[in-house]
């Protein structure tokens, strides 16, 4: 199969939680007599895309939906099939977490259709369920699996957030640096970003459990709610984060003009000391004739002593206006 075709893998369940894996030539010939048929493609693929249009029976306007560029968590019940985009964290190597992956679904009695562009580590996961005989054994376990997978992997993201907003949190208590501006504001754009899809996906997994599909029983409903309220409590948890990121941001900011407000008001004593030393070394420095003390040769003590007695008197005047 070359790279371009779109189809990544298929499997007819058995029920038991195992599955036949088939190729291209297997799901053509698929009858649902056979079983639950689960078929993940890649929706950019050109025979992934000729299927989808000729062989699935899929309605256009749901097909269209399926491989759009840009989607949202959302999900649609058509003619007792479910359509559901759901978003999961981006666990691939060298990706960032918080660029969530989409994943698309179209689910029926007898068939389920996954579509992703990147790898998803979920469905991995229940690929290899399935080949070991411990796989989802229809559609709404196949859901309830796969809804389960994806928020999982968000819980462990999210809790290392929250981690590093703790360390943060000590760090700008012993540390003032503009170095944990950056981290902090690395922290605050992870949590908008993964907001921005969970917070959708939320509501999607709330009214989930209640749509009115044939393949969904009540202890599937049940377990559907149980990861809707998960998904709720993340979305809390990240609303936490970067609430806890803007005040240690915050803190860091007041911290740090404290300090610069500390080092102005050391260079303002020393300018406001020095001011009128160098106003008188400058007048006794003019190269004209005239200047006092020329003739003595202890001039230039007495005038040290006096530059000294006029920067103490300024150090005691300071003081009395508490300005030091």
């Amino acid at each position: 199969m070359n790279a371009d075709s779109g189809f990544v893998f298929a499997f007819v369940l058995d029920g038991n939680g195992g599955g036949r894996s088939l190729d291209w030539e297997g799901v053509t010939n698929w009858r649902r007599e056979e079983g639950t048929l689960w078929l993940h493609l890649d929706y950019t693929g050109d025979d992934a895309k000729r299927w989808l249009d000729e062989e699935s029976g899929i309605d256009a306007f749901i097909v269209e939906s399926l491989t759009t560029e840009e989607t949202r968590p959302r999900c649609l019940v058509h003619k007792g099939g479910m359509l559901l985009f759901l978003r999961g964290v981006n666990l691939n190597p060298g990706a960032a977490p918080e660029d969530m992956i989409s994943i698309r679904c179209w689910i029926d009695a007898d068939r389920i259709v996954t579509m992703r562009h990147r790898r998803v580590m979920a469905t991995d996961e229940l690929r290899r369920a399935v080949e070991s005989g411990s796989g989802p054994t229809g559609p709404g376990v196949f859901l309830e699996a796969l809804s389960d997978r994806l928020v999982m992997r968000m819980g462990n993201v999210i809790s290392d957030t929250d981690d590093a907003v703790d360390a943060l949190e000590d760090e700008v208590l012993t540390e003032q640096s503009y170095e944990l501006r950056q981290r902090i504001a690395d922290i605050r754009r992870k949590a908008i970003s993964m907001r921005r899809y969970l917070a959708p996906q939320r509501d999607v997994m709330a009214h989930l459990y209640s749509e009115k599909v044939d393949w969904l029983d009540d202890a599937e409903r049940m377990r559907l709610r149980e990861i809707a309220d998960r998904t709720t409590r993340y979305v809390e948890d990240l609303d936490a984060v970067r609430d806890r990121a803007i005040v240690t941001q915050e803190e860091l900011n007041s911290r740090l003009t404290e300090q610069m407000n500390k080092t102005m008001y050391v260079l303002s004593i020393v300018a406001g000391i020095f001011l009128p030393l160098g106003l008188l070394t400058g007048l006794l420095g003019i190269n004209l004739g005239g200047i006092p003390g020329t003739e003595s040769k202890w001039a230039f003590t007495i005038f040290c002593l006096l530059l000294v007695g006029i920067a103490g008197l300024q150090v005691w005047f300071f003081k009395r206006k508490k300005w030091m």
